[in-house]
């Protein structure tokens, strides 16, 4: 290499790490000073832990953070603090997989919400300085321009719109660029091993959205086969090769991707619809800045990146071949993502549970990419830059038509294309008059002005529409202060369990503040899990994905929940009045975690939820009265068959029964929404307070306690409907508390002498001469492996959901292990793919040094 190759190449390598650090800085600017105009957290009181941010992603980092420090109760296999005990490999892989989540390990643990949106900052910038160095990569050009595009892409709609509150998704932004990497090692035959470590390294992190970007990279090196130089039977072995590689890759991340799959297939059912492309006014409004919508595509890029975008079919100093097909694949995914059949393709051939558009950031990728093609080959003369006002004039005329069009839309829109365009043609004029003088410095600082300046106000709108239009939740505060406080003192595990509370403060409190509930919240809540706890009584939301808390003596009995904690709704929602933070804890001798009941499998579960909890607890503790229900001034009516309507805000309605005196009240109306209390006269009792939804499927109410029924045996209910409902035939359970004890006293006599859990293993010391069966008070999910005695661990048995293990009145020993189905066969699958991995690359290595 002579002196002037080297010079160059030492300028290219320089080029890109300023070309990342820009990139980066930029994203990192734009995010703060966006989040700090719209006041939200960290810079303000607004709360950004909207959906699924705040039921799922921060409660999951907070328990990494607990396994980081050795706080959580469970391994990376199993997860004890949720669902009555919960496999938890599936979750890591969805959800914390990504090189940035351990993290959260150098925050305290009260500032989990600070760690994640610092995680989510770092992700962004990363994405973004990756992509400036691709970008240089696919072609060498002025490494100002690379770093601004890619700010550009860090900073693109999907991102600050969709990925920022969908945490592990920010690492499929940077997936994309790392793919299309890949598909240039490949096209170039270089950097095989390199290429199956970057794949699987993306897969890993977080599969979902690497299996987008995995797509869209194969579309890059189509086109780029296409507009090279080469010859079909060269382009026929890129093809062959990407495809090994990419398959090498995924086979790598088995041990994950088989994980999370087998998991999924465990899970209960999630919302299911068919595809409505949105109208094309919306489409397009949604490549411009301040502009929101949950379910439309999220396809903004700054004014810089869009106009240089729209100038490359009329640049001529790029290839025409190049111009074309790059032009032409940007159009077809975008329009492939208003066509059924292909935005199936997109999402793995399932319609997701929300938006239809999440690979939108593969088109923010490519119209990134045409860009820099745009000026890599040379900045666009003035005409171009003329040309491309056109189709920016057509798009904001017909985008003034969309629903999601805003009062910030047309001025900061104009007002970036001015400094985009104005920026634009100084470095035009300059380069003619001076080729090799110095950019204009007026003419980059009105390049970032541009794009920081429709950023910053895409940033504030966004985050401030996404609240209003959300449901969101508190970030830590005096009430989980107050929570974690309690079950600290109380906690017993594996003693017993200490559950948080039915009045949730997010979707997956034993995360955030301790302790062992049924509550969980995931998209791999499994099925087992969640119809067991529905037949119980049990309060759900997400179509039975986020399952709540029981708070239910008999139910507490079974599942040996022997401390609990009561508290009032959280403030921060203002659903009902009289919310706070305040914290009582309620205490109850319950049986040990394993138990042992009489051989036979029992009935299946039935309508009665009162019943059912009978049944699961092998005794009849339960009076189910006869109900009428009526207004306040007109005659009772009986309450048969599948219950009574009760229109909303419909005035008070009173049910009334009657029960032994002394017994306690509970009620049971799943599919009702308002306020029950139990008249007694000045008595306090407790209020019941019904969140449902009318689709059954959607949200239904859990079991809550009244009071005890009065003296006279005669109660009345009165019910003050806000969206109203069904009142079922069976909705009053008058539970007999001598008897439940009596139950929990025999189980505890019968029940195992000790309980141990370690990580994802259970022991149990049983009484001698105990037959039957041992009932494990934790969900039958598929990787559970029991045995008594000296006998050979096989697949546990169930009994209404639970582990049953069959015992022989000689083995005295219990042992429970459990295992994530698919980790054994993907660990096989990976070991084998690094073994041919590792002898490609040594005979590569052999023969290299021989040619040496």
């Amino acid at each position: 290499m002579n002196t002037d190759d080297c010079t160059a190449a030492s300028a290219r390598s320089s080029g890109r790490p300023r070309a990342a650090t820009l990139a980066a800085a930029l994203t990192l600017l734009v995010v703060c000073v966006g989040n700090a105009a719209a006041g939200a957290f960290p810079f303000g009181a607004r709360t950004r832990n909207v959906n699924d941010l705040g039921n799922q992603y921060v409660p999951f980092h907070a328990h990494l953070r607990d396994l980081l420090h050795g706080q959580a109760d469970g391994d990376l296999f199993v997860n004890w603090q949720s669902g009555l005990g919960s496999s938890f490999l599936p979750d890591l892989g969805t959800y914390l997989a990504s090189p940035f989540a351990p993290l959260v390990a150098v925050f305290p643990r009260t500032e989990i919400d600070l760690a994640v949106f610092v995680i989510a900052c770092l992700k962004m910038a990363a994405a973004a300085g990756v992509m400036a160095v691709v970008l240089l990569r696919l072609r060498e050009g002025p490494w100002w321009v690379a770093g601004c595009l890619g700010a550009s892409y860090g900073l693109c709609g999907w991102a600050l719109a969709d990925a920022v509150y969908n945490t592990m998704w920010l690492d499929g932004l940077i997936a994309l660029p790392l793919l299309f990497l890949v598909a240039e090692w490949v096209l170039a035959g270089r950097r095989t091993v390199s290429g199956v470590l970057v794949v699987a390294l993306c897969w890993v992190a977080n599969f979902y959205t690497a299996y987008m970007a995995t797509l869209a990279a194969g579309l890059l090196l189509l086109a780029r086969s296409l507009t090279t130089p080469l010859t079909w039977r060269v382009r026929f072995a890129a093809a062959l090769r990407a495809g090994v590689t990419a398959a090498a890759g995924v086979a790598l991340a088995a041990p994950v991707v088989l994980t999370v799959y087998l998991g999924t297939r465990q899970a209960h059912p999630g919302r299911t619809g068919s595809f409505t492309p949105i109208a094309g006014e919306d489409l397009l409004a949604r490549l411009l800045p301040a502009t929101y919508s949950f379910s439309g595509p999220a396809l903004y890029v700054d004014a810089v990146a869009f106009l240089l975008a729209l100038s490359l079919p009329f640049n001529p100093a790029v290839p025409r071949a190049a111009r074309a097909v790059l032009s032409a694949s940007v159009v077809a995914v975008i329009l492939s993502l208003q066509w059924a059949p292909t935005n199936l393709v997109w999402n793995g051939f399932a319609t997701p549970n929300g938006s239809p558009y999440r690979a939108a950031f593969v088109v923010c990728g490519l119209l990134v990419i045409a860009a820099w093609m745009s000026v890599a080959h040379g900045l666009p003369s003035a005409r171009p830059l003329y040309a491309a006002l056109g189709p920016a004039v057509v798009v904001v005329a017909v985008a003034r038509g969309s629903v999601v069009w805003s009062g910030w839309t047309l001025p900061v829109t104009v007002a970036g294309i001015v400094l985009a365009f104005a920026g634009l043609w100084g470095l035009v004029r300059a380069v003619r008059r001076s080729p090799h003088g110095r950019v204009p410095r007026w003419c980059l600082a009105l390049l970032i002005c541009a794009l920081v300046g429709q950023s910053v106000a895409t940033t504030a709108y966004t985050e401030r529409l996404r609240v209003a239009q959300k449901d969101d939740y508190a970030p830590w505060g005096e009430r989980q202060d107050i929570q974690r406080a309690a079950i600290d003192r109380v906690d017993g595990w594996p003693r017993y369990r200490t559950d948080p509370g039915r009045e949730q403060t997010v979707g997956n409190d034993p995360l955030v503040v301790g302790g062992q509930g049924a509550q969980y919240y995931s998209s791999l809540t499994s099925d087992v899990l969640a119809r067991t706890l529905m037949a119980l009584g049990n309060g759900y939301t997400s179509r039975g994905r986020s399952v709540q808390s029981l708070d239910n003596p008999v139910t507490d009995v079974v599942f040996s929940v022997g401390a609990r904690l009561r508290t009032a709704p959280d403030p921060h929602q203002n659903w009902y009045p009289g919310s706070g933070n305040g914290v009582q804890v309620l205490r109850q001798p319950v049986p040990p975690l394993v138990t042992v009941h009489p051989a036979g499998a029992p009935r299946g579960f039935g309508k009665s939820v009162f019943r059912n909890q009978e049944l699961m607890l092998g005794s009849r503790v339960y009076t189910l009265p006869r109900l009428s229900l009526g207004r306040k001034d007109s005659p009772a009516v009986p309450v048969v068959g599948d219950g009574r309507a009760v229109p909303g805000r419909s005035g008070t309605w009173h049910i009334t029964g009657v029960c032994p005196a002394g017994t306690s009240l509970h009620m049971w109306a799943p599919h009702y929404s308002g306020i029950a209390s139990q008249v007694n006269g000045d008595a306090a009792l407790p209020v019941g307070r019904f969140r449902a939804d009318h689709a059954p499927v959607t949200k239904a109410a859990a079991i809550q306690p009244l009071g005890d029924v009065p003296g006279t045996g005669r109660f009345t209910v009165r019910l003050d409907p806000q969206q109203g409902g069904t009142v079922p035939a069976q909705a009053i359970g008058c539970l007999h508390t001598d008897r439940l004890r009596a139950a929990a006293a025999r189980l505890t006599a019968t029940g195992a002498r000790e309980v141990k859990v370690n990580g994802h293993s259970l022991t149990a010391r049983l009484p001698p001469g105990s037959r039957g069966v041992a009932v494990v008070a934790v969900p039958r999910i598929q990787g559970w492996r029991c045995a008594t005695g000296r006998a050979e661990p096989r697949p546990a048995g169930a009994r209404l959901g639970l582990i049953a293990v069959a015992l022989d009145g000689r083995s005295t020993d219990l042992r429970c292990t459990f295992r994530p189905p698919g980790l054994r066969a993907g660990t096989a699958v990976a070991l084998a793919t690094l073994l041919a991995l590792c002898t490609f690359a040594g005979v590569r290595s052999v023969r290299s040094s021989r040619t040496l």
